[in-house]
């Protein structure tokens, strides 16, 4: 069923276009980053189900080379248990369950990080798609001006210059889409990279949305994968504190032995041992690991220190995508189309060439950067939802 599915998926990615939110939930199953992550979350459950358990007892089997008529000759047949001191084996299994928690952070962190890629070149995608578009417009616009203009004019020095013109610029804006063909290319190996399956056409499409708010993500970074993976990292580290502790206390061994002779009664021994914590190693590891304590806790006030500039930087981004979209639509390319509309009057009727292949260039400039406006503001949008741990 699982082929059966993934078959028709692929199937309708290439006929029709797959949409982004399939790419990611497609990712999120398949991806072998996250495989990897969930297998050591099924190891460590292993882990944890042994943690509290007793260590193998130790069974040994000795005799000596006396006489059998010996009263010392014997043949002993010995088994000894280790106990641990009381709460070592709650200890560990703190340990272990602590790791199981950091485990799950990290995948989310993997998880979010991963979509934030997708979303990147997806949204890289679109963009040079519409620039493709665009490009495509503009060549048959200056084809059909270029006809147009011969077809209206005779041909003197000044205006074969201004064809000649019209002509190089025709083949720039060609390598153009050539070399934005080649990224598109690129950039699909990419996603079907992350998204686990090949992926060869994105049904996708971009705006730009409401204003930015800072207050209003900063407000809606209550989670973050890299902090909450921090916080779990001090709770692992404070329950090895915890077990270095309690390993300074000496365990309990308990011996039993079966003594077997030839000639004489056989009897039983037991016994009680300790294991003597005197040379100062277990302090040295207790002391260690506060140390890490420490560290950890630096780390996670570092880790929110980065994601504060992070998300401020990418507000920017947003903000300034924001503001530059809205000049070059709402005034830049106005004023431009006024004169746009000029030049291809001046055009069809066999008036200066030159003014209108600069008019169109600049035309082209504006789309573009508008194009590239929209894009960034998404990219930098994909992020901020990957610091807040959104995984669409």
């Amino acid at each position: 069923m699982r082929t059966l599915i993934l078959s028709l998926l692929l199937l309708s990615n290439s006929l029709f276009g797959v949409e982004l939110e399939s790419v990611i939930n497609t990712a999120l199953q398949k991806s072998p980053s996250l495989e990897v992550i969930n297998a050591r979350l099924t190891a460590n459950k292993q882990s944890v189900d042994i943690a509290d358990q007793f260590a193998n007892p130790e069974l040994s089997l000795v005799k000596n080379t006396l006489d059998a008529s010996e009263p010392m000759s014997k043949t002993v047949l010995s088994v000894k248990q280790n106990i641990p001191y009381y709460s070592k084996r709650a200890k560990r299994e703190d340990v272990a369950v602590a790791e199981d928690a950091v485990l799950k952070e990290q995948l989310r962190a993997v998880e979010a990080k991963l979509v934030e890629r997708i979303k990147t070149e997806a949204y890289t995608i679109w963009e040079l798609r519409e620039l493709t578009n665009i490009i495509d417009e503009y060549i048959k616009l200056t084809k059909r001006n270029i006809t147009l203009y011969e077809s209206y004019t005779s041909i003197n020095s000044s205006q074969h210059m201004g064809i000649m013109k019209a002509e190089l610029s025709l083949s720039d804006l060609k390598v153009q889409k050539t070399a934005l063909e080649a990224k598109i290319f690129q950039a699909y190996a990419r996603l079907s990279a992350l998204a686990a399956f090949r992926v060869e056409k994105l049904d996708i499409d971009l705006a730009i949305k409401s204003k930015p708010e800072l207050e209003r993500f900063r407000a809606d970074l209550g989670y973050n994968p890299e902090i909450a993976l921090r916080e779990k990292e001090i709770a692992k580290q404070n329950a090895k504190v915890a077990l270095a502790d309690v390993n300074n206390y000496p365990d309990v061994n308990i011996l039993a032995g079966y003594n077997y002779r030839e000639k004489y009664d056989d009897y039983f021994s037991v016994g009680v041992g300790l294991s003597l914590p005197i040379y100062g190693t277990e302090d040295a590891k207790e002391e260690r690991e506060r140390a890490l304590l420490l560290a950890k806790r630096s780390q996670k006030a570092d880790t929110q220190l980065g994601v504060n500039a992070a998300l401020e930087s990418y507000y920017a981004v947003m903000l300034s995508s924001y503001k530059i979209y809205h000049i070059i639509q709402d005034d830049a390319l106005p004023q431009v189309a006024h004169m746009f509309e000029l030049s291809t009057a001046s055009i069809s009727t066999g008036s200066d060439l030159f003014k209108y292949i600069d008019v169109l260039f600049d035309k082209l400039s504006l789309e573009k950067k508008s194009i590239t406006a929209i894009a960034n503001y998404n990219k930098a949008e994909a992020k901020i939802a990957e610091l807040q741990g959104k995984l669409q």
